[in-house]
């Protein structure tokens, strides 16, 4: 677990302020640099001419003595100047900021309720910077490449590594770790730090990636490519409609509930596309190029979320082809493990309490579990949850093919949550992405726990779309998937900015005039 030194948030402040003490230290070395010849050389310096010392020369050698007894007086005041400097900066980069921490007028005078709602809204906030980051880098890799678009890369994982320990920290500060009070509101003001410094990552990057692209030089490289999305898109979607058709007559409904609905919403995403990218096309056409990039970057969000709900049918039709061939053998391991549970327990002196009374829960579970397989039809994904349910609290690992029945579970739980996420983030709460964080950090090693924590992950976020509401915006034009999706930080959609790359000073600059 990191600590709380390791918690606390990085100030953008605090680099001006190494820069002011490496400034003066600086141009004082370069004083000394510049004095110390001519302090320790007496001018016109010469070996006496006689045996004995002449007037000049004895001037010379008191000169010289005088000049260097100077020199030591000066290194002092000169290391006196660069530690009050330093001394200066680190007062008041803490009156500013607490001991490497947030501002500290929020930490000691906002009530903790306050603190906790700001958290809250940060915590929301760095993680649209960083999705909607990655949508336009992807564009931009599209067309110029992997190499090109490296450096601004490596800003968004670090940005991402930012938030995924504010997020951590929030998930400990829920489960009430630290318990003392002032603990906890540096633990909120480190949330909040931490996730300022992801936006301030990705604006100190935004003006370097827009002259990368180049779009206000011209569109026309960048529609071309969102164009090429949105034809590939049009057909995908098309499958996906079949893809659905094909698992409503396999599955029953709550197999294909995580996915309800995607075909439409891609739909819909590529309605919005479909006239932000004509709207790009007249806009460059007249030569407003603030606005076609405006119109452009809202169109490629769409593509992109349209792509994410398209991608997420066809991987929940293979996951459950891929769940259906294992809950036989899922079965079938155990029961092997239900048996070996079952010699333990008549072994022990004690044969009664708690293990036998989960023996007889799984046993319970596995016979409704082979009564579904019997009468179908059945949700694959969750008989596997059900039979590693039941049988973890028993198993002994004899069976190799449990783990890999929790594995699929888990990870189709979170790339569920993930989607949904992703797709409705100007509803989705703090929440709703914090769960989802913790159950991406314990996919690996903890399945079930993931499991969890994934599904609590998508209720929350499906309880705030609901909180939510459907947005005001005109029927068929996608405008209100756009705003749900944020795609458009409405709330007026005609003259919303289209999310972009960067953090809070920088994500909103693509803003087309009302048309």
């Amino acid at each position: 677990m990191p600590s709380l030194t390791r918690a606390r948030p990085r100030r953008a402040t605090s680099h001006i302020s190494a820069r002011v003490a490496h400034a003066v230290l600086g141009a004082v070395l370069a004083v000394l640099w510049l004095v110390l010849p001519g302090l320790t050389t007496a001018p016109d310096a010469r070996a006496p001419a006689g045996p004995g010392p002449s007037a000049s020369a004895q001037r010379e050698e008191v000169e010289e003595t005088t000049t260097a007894d100077l020199v030591l007086p000066l290194l002092a005041l000169s290391a006196a100047v660069v530690l009050g400097a330093y001394g200066y900066v680190r007062r008041g980069r803490r009156a500013r900021t607490g001991p490497g921490g947030p501002p500290a007028g929020p930490v000691t005078g906002a009530p903790l309720a306050d603190l906790d709602e700001r958290a809250r809204t940060a915590l929301v906030a760095a993680d649209d910077w960083v999705r909607t980051s990655r949508e336009e880098l992807d564009f931009a890799e599209l067309r110029l490449g992997t190499g090109a678009v490296a450096p601004y890369a490596r800003t968004l994982a670090a940005a991402r590594a930012e938030l995924t320990e504010a997020f951590r920290m929030r998930r400990r500060y829920d489960e009430g770790v630290p318990g003392e009070q002032a603990a906890r509101r540096q633990a909120l003001a480190g949330i909040v730090g931490r996730c300022a410094e992801a936006g301030r990552l990705l604006d100190e990057q935004a003006a370097g990636l827009d002259r990368l692209r180049d779009l206000e030089g011209g569109i026309g490289g960048a529609l071309e490519i969102a164009e090429a999305r949105f034809r590939e898109l049009t057909g995908r979607t098309g499958a996906a409609e079949a893809a659905l058709a094909e698992l409503a007559g396999r599955y029953p409904p709550a197999a294909r509930a995580p996915v309800a609905g995607y075909a439409e919403q891609a739909k819909d995403r590529l309605v919005f596309a479909t006239a932000r990218l004509n709207r790009a096309r007249q806009c460059a056409d007249r030569g407003e190029h603030g606005r076609a990039v405006a119109h452009l970057r809202a169109a490629e969000g769409a593509v992109a979320q349209a792509d994410l709900l398209v991608t997420a049918v066809g991987r929940l039709a293979a996951e459950l082809a891929e769940a259906t061939a294992l809950v036989p053998a899922a079965l079938t391991g155990a029961e092997a493990e239900l048996a070996g549970a079952r010699e333990r327990a008549g072994a022990a002196a004690d044969p009664g309490g708690e293990p036998r009374a989960r023996i007889l829960h799984a046993d319970a579970v596995l016979a409704a579990v082979r009564e579904e397989l019997t009468a179908g039809p059945y949700d694959p994904l969750d008989l596997l949850h059900r039979i590693v349910r039941a049988t973890a609290p028993v198993a002994t690992g004899r069976a190799g093919v449990l783990p890999a029945a929790a594995a699929l579970v888990a990870r189709s739980a979170v790339a569920a949550a993930e989607d949904f996420v992703a797709t409705h983030r100007g509803a989705a709460g703090a929440e709703a992405r914090t769960r989802l964080v913790a159950a991406r950090d314990a996919e690996r090693a903890e399945p079930l726990a993931a499991e969890a924590l994934a599904r609590q992950a998508r209720q929350l976020a499906e309880r705030d779309v609901r909180a939510h509401g459907h947005p005001d915006a005109v029927p068929g034009t996608g405008t209100a998937g756009a705003l749900l999706g944020g795609i458009l930080l409405g709330p007026d959609p005609a003259a919303a900015p289209a999310a972009s790359f960067g953090g809070p000073g920088t994500r909103a600059r693509r803003s087309p005039e009302p048309s």
